[in-house]
């Protein structure tokens, strides 16, 4: 179970800053949509998430990253470009490639991920790179 909790608030502060760079502010409203989640749904994640001091939320709704809910998105969000690139790359459908990414995101160690990442750009992305 937490597992799934930390999953679901790294997508929650990864959509956060994806919204934020595709439209400048964030509403809990612009979340439920992005994510096709109820509000009340997002607003307890978003009450959980600034009492984590992830985010904070000023008195017109606006939400802004903090600088540890920041660095948290940055860190899901390159693995989310890495492996939906990488999978693409290796002829996997762009939509697949993204939900693969989705799962694979949050499930693998620093490390793993680091080591990864390091032979990708070492190796090329796709099959045709060898």
């Amino acid at each position: 179970m937490k597992d799934r909790i930390l999953e679901s608030k790294e997508n929650y502060l990864e959509t956060i800053l994806i919204l934020r760079n595709r439209q400048g502010n964030v509403r809990s409203v612009d979340i439920a949509a992005e994510m096709d989640f109820t509000k009340p749904s997002v607003s307890v994640a978003m009450k959980n998430l600034r009492s984590e001091g992830c985010i904070e939320v000023d008195k017109s709704g606006y939400i802004t990253l903090t600088e540890k809910g920041l660095e948290i998105a940055e860190k899901v969000y390159e693995r989310h470009l890495l492996f939906t690139e990488w999978l693409t790359s290796l002829g996997i459908p762009k939509e697949t490639a993204e939900e693969d990414a989705c799962r694979m995101e949050h499930c693998l160690s620093a490390e793993s991920f680091a080591a990864i990442k390091a032979y990708i750009e070492k190796h090329g992305k796709g099959s045709d790179s060898r």
